[in-house]
């Protein structure tokens, strides 16, 4: 199948690891990785400036940091070649801040896959325990972030895509296919129309001309994907707001990313920022095509 993310097509999927590793997240990874039939790769990262904070006892202290490292990549292999005995899992230590590490990791990666810690905004722009908006905004492949399970009472289960037309949902809007496709899952194209105070435009007008688009931009992509069952949505409000409620029983929520990220991780756009806040399900931002952005 040809590669239809950033990314190599058969990259390993890359977990990073907590020292106290989700299993969701170990869960999703494991299956990802399995269906795809592609190896794990855990990582867990040992910010080396921590010795900074310890300079009586830095060997000590350093010493136990590898130790806890190797303890929960233990305890995720684990649980990863139990849930799957013949899946290939290899781990590694990286002497690093974890965001960084996982950003290199991602250039030979299929996917990330992030538990989250649910950070406080402040928090998620300066801790060094960071992980998740950084990493979603720079990382050079799909990040999939394990906020909550994939809900499959729906029969067929569900994956929604958020698309605007731009070329960052389009991208996103193809690996969500793909991803609905390998589920037997269908898809829901999401359009999320703004409400402005001073909008004059009829409302019926106005959604008729963006579901007309929105089933036009969804053509040609789906036509690689004619299996999946495809429907269209255009709904009204806060972009954040909204795709987290219609995504609220999907097995993921698809979403496009702007930009490089920049050093915080901010410039990942306000809608997938939002949504690793408020989705209940995983949330996977797909970075969008190199001129998109730059």
């Amino acid at each position: 199948m040809t590669a239809t993310t950033p990314g190599p097509a058969s990259g390993p999927i890359v977990l990073g690891v907590d020292p106290e590793p989700g299993p969701m997240a170990t869960a999703w990874a494991a299956d990802e990785a399995e269906r795809r039939r592609l190896p794990l790769r855990l990582v867990h990262a040992v910010p080396s400036v921590a010795r900074e904070f310890r300079p009586s006892d830095e060997g000590s202290y350093h010493k136990a940091l590898r130790a806890r490292a190797d303890e929960a990549l233990d305890r995720a292999a684990a649980e990863a070649r139990a849930r799957h005995p013949g899946l290939a899992v290899t781990t590694v230590v990286e002497e690093d801040v974890p965001a960084p590490a996982l950003c290199r990791e991602s250039a030979r990666a299929s996917l990330v896959v992030l538990g989250t810690r649910r950070l406080s905004r402040v928090a998620e722009v300066l801790s060094l325990a960071s992980v998740t908006v950084p990493v979603s905004a720079q990382a050079r492949c799909p990040v999939v972030v394990v906020l909550g399970p994939e809900h499959s009472t729906q029969e067929p289960p569900v994956v929604v895509a958020g698309v605007d037309g731009s070329p960052a949902s389009m991208t996103a809007l193809r690996f969500a296919l793909d991803l609905a496709a390998r589920r037997g899952a269908a898809l829901r194209a999401v359009r999320v129309r703004p409400r402005a105070a001073f909008d004059r435009t009829d409302p019926f007008t106005a959604e008729g001309e963006l579901r007309r688009a929105l089933i036009a931009t969804t053509e040609e992509p789906h036509a690689l994907h004619p299996e999946v069952d495809l429907t269209h949505e255009v709904v009204h409000g806060h972009p954040v707001e909204e795709l987290a409620r219609v995504s609220e029983h999907a097995l993921a929520v698809v979403v496009g990313r702007r930009g490089d990220g920049g050093f915080t991780g901010m410039r990942m756009g306000s809608v997938p920022h939002g949504l690793l806040r408020r989705a209940r399900c995983p949330v996977v931002t797909v970075p969008g095509p190199p001129e998109d952005g730059r």
